[in-house]
């Protein structure tokens, strides 16, 4: 039986093995970079507002910068401390006093510690898959610009429907990827918002300067209340929520492609560099990697709403529920996305669209006889429900066996006498070409309607690259104020 009871050592065995190590592998992984970042910020705010002598506060940052990150990052947990702050707080000790180190905690906790490093790492992950998305979307554009007369079917139900060309079936998914990216703009907007100096929930006494933590560590805002800075936990399950989303549009865009590699559709040819072979069946193209991206989309979704779950009917305070266990499986959650998004950008940009067999398809299967029933009425006057019936009595009579020709004549043998229209119209009709011709208003197929389209996707994804560049130069800005901000700390102090 393991020790318990008043005598018994911390941590006991089981709670090292189940909790604390994993904790401190995952700390170290996910948070030491962030962590460092936050104690140079604080401590430079400390110094700034007198609350801590500048000589001390130098000090403080000379032992941050003597910390060898990679011995940190090797480290193995062994008990001797709780967690990845008091290893730190240890090695800092060690370096220039416990009296001096100890100082670098002043007007703050673990806990506003905790929610800055998750939000400075969160804001990370959606940055990165926010790139990934937009390198999809850059490239689909393309796509659809090169594509934008090829025609297709358009499928409802899984069955070939009506003509269209790809270039709209595309720019379908890449009006959805920006609005994917719309979403994780806005809400890069609230997680990039400074909770330090919230302190344990309900700020401090000392006269720190929040604006400024905030300035250094890259933070847009304030996430002002210090109850909810703590607390609450919608900036995290927002980010689930909108991941979860993209991924749910981007499997179903994915099995698509799958279906369109089957031998039996030959729309789309993968290169043989994401092409995988059977052990035992030499024709076999398997088009793995769509498989791979389909899973692991999968995954990121239900990761992602595994978040939610975990945080469901849990109190709204501080807690660990939201914390060591949990922050893992969002950028877990995160990191699968990113790798589902950019192996599929890769197979999409080496691939071979059969623009033949799709057009082929797209002129078959009486797919253009909605048209047909169109026109009847644009150039007789009877009702939709006429041209319906007469159009549905013509495909009945042909049993499954699409004739153009021979639909145009039973249609022109069932108008005779009672409207005029040419047979000409009438077989004019029956063409995918002239079915995506005419449909030129907003939204549509025409290539005056597609066109402009295609141009106003590209620009916007220009303008979102932009808005990326900014917020990664601002946090690389922050990164650079820190730095010149001790170095002038400690040339004060050293009288340079």
């Amino acid at each position: 039986m393991e020790n318990s009871g008043p005598k018994a050592k911390f941590p006991a065995p089981v709670y090292r093995e189940t909790i604390l190590a994993p904790v401190f592998a995952d700390a170290k992984r996910y948070f030491l970079d962030a962590l460092l970042e936050i104690d140079y910020a604080h401590t430079l705010m400390l110094a700034r507002q007198d609350i801590m002598p500048m000589a001390e506060a130098a000090a403080c940052v000379r032992a941050l910068d003597q910390l060898d990150r990679d011995e940190i990052r090797s480290a193995e947990y062994d008990g001797s401390f709780e967690d990845l702050f008091f290893f730190l707080e240890k090695k800092l000790a060690d370096i220039c006093g416990a009296e001096v180190a100890g100082k670098m905690h002043t007007a703050r906790s673990r806990n506003d510690i905790d929610l800055t490093m998750y939000r400075m790492v969160l804001r990370r992950r959606l940055l990165n898959i926010y790139e990934a998305l937009l390198n999809l979307r850059l490239s689909l554009v393309e796509l659809a610009w090169t594509h934008r007369e090829a025609l297709m079917p358009a499928y409802t139900h899984n069955q070939p429907a009506q003509p269209t060309t790809l270039g709209h079936y595309l720019m379908a998914y890449i009006e959805i990827l920006e609005r994917d990216a719309a979403r994780l703009r806005e809400s890069y907007t609230r997680v990039n918002r400074n909770p330090l100096g919230a302190c344990a929930i309900t700020t401090t006494g000392f006269r720190i300067d929040r604006a400024f933590t905030m300035k250094l560590l890259g933070f847009d805002e304030l996430q002002v209340n210090s109850y909810g800075a703590i607390a609450a936990v919608d900036y995290v399950a927002e980010c689930c929520g909108i991941l979860a989303t993209s991924m749910l549009s981007l499997g179903r865009f994915t099995q698509d492609l799958l279906l369109w590699s089957t031998v039996e559709f030959s729309y789309l040819r993968l290169s043989d560099a994401f092409v995988q072979i059977s052990s035992i069946m030499p024709q076999k193209r398997n088009p793995v990697p769509l498989e791979h991206v389909r899973v692991l989309a999968s995954r990121a979704l239900f990761e992602a709403q595994s978040v939610v779950g975990a945080l469901h009917n849990t109190p709204f305070a501080d807690m660990n529920d939201a914390e060591d266990d949990l922050q893992p499986l969002v950028y877990t959650a995160f990191e699968d996305a990113e790798r589902s998004v950019r192996l599929l950008n890769g197979v999409v940009k080496d691939a071979e669209l059969n623009t033949d067999a799709m057009a082929k398809a797209a002129d078959g299967n009486f797919l253009p006889v909605t048209e047909l029933a169109d026109t009847l009425v644009r150039e007789t006057g009877m009702s939709f429900h006429s041209a319906h019936g007469i159009v549905s009595r013509a495909v009945r009579e042909l049993d499954r066996v699409y004739d153009p020709d021979a639909l145009a004549s039973i249609v022109e043998r069932e108008v005779q006498g009672k409207y005029i229209i040419s047979r000409e119209v009438i077989r004019g009709a029956l063409s995918a070409k002239n079915f995506v011709a005419v449909r030129r208003i907003p939204g549509g197929p025409a290539l005056e309607s597609l066109e402009p389209e295609i141009v106003r996707a590209r620009s916007a994804a220009v303008s979102d690259q932009r808005w990326l560049e900014q917020r990664e130069h601002m946090l690389a800005e922050a990164h650079q104020t820190v730095r010149n901000e001790c170095n002038h700390l400690m040339g004060q102090v050293d009288g340079y």
